[in-house]
């Protein structure tokens, strides 16, 4: 009958469903233990903690900065008023095409006592993402040139290693947390990681600029 046929492609569907998900758990079972095997979770905790150090280092300098030597509403806002906002910009440009030596979260505070703050805060993330593109333009063509690649794999053999292992998460974790992202890019474009999957997982850069830009613009 009718209803029985119905049933059976019901059942079927059901079948073919849960084999789909018991797959796609062992997939990410396996997953986990390969990255739990190799060493991310490790590495990334441990790079986090690296991170928050220098972070609140510079946090507390901010504060005594704040307290006992000017203003830093005052000092922000005398940057706006006497720094062209090109030139601060090209810094930061300049910043994030390198090493990102300097924290981005200095911009972002600059960016907030200007009057498009959302603009500037969309431009600093532009030009971040723009500048990890180039780091890793120039991974590629060190990659190119034997004497400098034999220099660099050796001082970033550990960065080079690791991007090797986790790819595209290793991108992911230097676009979102505080550090390095021209670091990643570099090492990315130094093993040829495809260009298109760095693109997109480069994009997360956004999303960490609107997440500190609405934290500092509510202190700030």
């Amino acid at each position: 009958m009718w209803y029985v046929h119905i049933a059976a492609i019901f059942v079927k569907n059901a079948a073919m469903n849960t084999k789909s998900n018991t797959t796609r758990k062992s997939r990410l079972r396996l997953l986990h233990q390969y990255y739990s095997y190799t060493g991310f979770y490790s590495f990334v905790g441990k790079s986090i903690y690296k991170a928050i150090i220098p972070i609140v280092i510079f946090i507390i300098a901010l504060v005594c900065v704040h307290f006992f030597v000017i203003d830093i509403n005052d000092a922000l806002a005398y940057a706006t008023e006497h720094f062209p906002p090109l030139g601060v910009l090209g810094m930061f440009f300049a910043s994030e095409s390198i090493l990102g030596l300097i924290p981005p979260e200095i911009f972002i505070a600059w960016s907030s006592k200007l009057a498009h703050p959302y603009l500037y805060l969309a431009a600093l993330a532009t030009l971040s993402y723009t500048g990890g593109i180039i780091s890793y333009a120039m991974g590629r063509s060190i990659a190119n040139i034997p004497s400098v690649f034999n220099y660099l794999e050796g001082s970033m053999s550990k960065h080079i290693k690791n991007m090797r292992k986790w790819g595209g998460l290793l991108i992911i974790v230097g676009a979102t947390l505080p550090l390095p992202f021209a670091l990643s890019s570099m090492a990315a474009g130094i093993i040829k990681f495809p260009f298109k999957s760095y693109l997109a997982f480069g994009l997360l850069r956004f999303v960490r600029f609107l997440v500190y830009g609405v934290a500092i613009f509510g202190v700030m």
